[in-house]
């Protein structure tokens, strides 16, 4: 019997698709998978070079911890209000990130190894393809950063946001007597920080306070210390709560003086 396909190649496709009419499609099929797989190999080597980015341990070893620290309980002696710094690897799990990279290493693969896969034979083909797909997969699990090429920076922001809510009721920062609690918080994979205060002294300073203080926690990072632009967020936020709500004889410590670092 006669193959229908391989009558297909030898009389319309090459007259369909002519190079001399088309030469930009041909370039483009002859050397876009390689850009692209290029691309993918770059973001790979970036994401292992960026690892130590989103481990909050590295971000902030002990030294630096023992400063924001110090810094806490230097600025609290002054104020009633109650200062938490919160540091954490990530803001959600971000699935569909993983599974978005799983698709695109499975598209580059197949496009990078066209001549060398078993086209004719589907169940092999299907084992390939799902074999680029765990590898993409696995590659965003392992190395944050390329996961968080994945990931839209609205998304990022809403899950910030939204952790950061979740850690200003958790930690019981609105239910401080004179409503002076204050959050700093920062999440390494998304790259947000995010300040709250409660009513009692965002109802006495204005929104450019609090974009100030969050100024100062990315100008330390900017400069390569995470741990720097905590200690000036503090002092910052302790100097507007000691004016607002110094301490007096009698008042007392309503929550512990601790920064808080974890994975999620």
């Amino acid at each position: 019997m006669t193959n229908p396909f391989a009558i297909l190649l030898q009389t319309g496709a090459t007259e369909l698709w002519p190079e001399e009419s088309h030469p930009w499609l041909h370039l483009l099929a002859r050397f876009g998978p390689y850009a692209l797989g290029a691309v993918l190999a770059f973001l790979v080597v970036r994401a292992l070079v960026r690892q130590r980015r989103y481990r909050a341990v590295s971000v902030l070893g002990e030294r630096d911890q023992a400063a924001v620290h110090a810094a806490l309980l230097d600025a609290e002696k002054r104020t009633v209000g109650e200062i938490v710094p919160v540091v954490l690897e990530r803001s959600d799990d971000h699935a569909g990130a993983r599974w978005a990279c799983a698709l695109v290493t499975l598209l580059v693969f197949s496009f990078l190894l066209e001549a060398h896969l078993s086209w004719m034979q589907p169940h092999w083909l299907l084992l390939e393809q799902l074999g680029f797909g765990a590898l993409g997969y696995g590659l965003a699990w392992l190395l944050p950063d390329l996961q968080r090429t994945f990931v839209s920076e609205g998304r990022a922001t809403e899950m910030a946001e939204e952790q950061a809510l979740l850690e200003f009721h958790r930690l019981g920062l609105h239910r401080t007597e004179a409503r002076t609690g204050v959050l700093l918080f920062v999440s390494l994979f998304e790259r947000r920080v995010i300040v709250l205060g409660d009513e009692g002294i965002a109802s006495k300073v204005g929104q450019e306070h609090w974009e100030a203080t969050r100024e100062h926690v990315l100008s330390g990072i900017r400069r390569g210390s995470l741990a720097h632009g905590l200690v000036e967020g503090i002092r910052t936020s302790g100097q507007v709560l000691a004016e607002h709500h110094p301490w007096t004889n009698g008042d007392r410590n309503e929550l512990p003086d601790r920064l808080i670092v974890r994975r999620r």
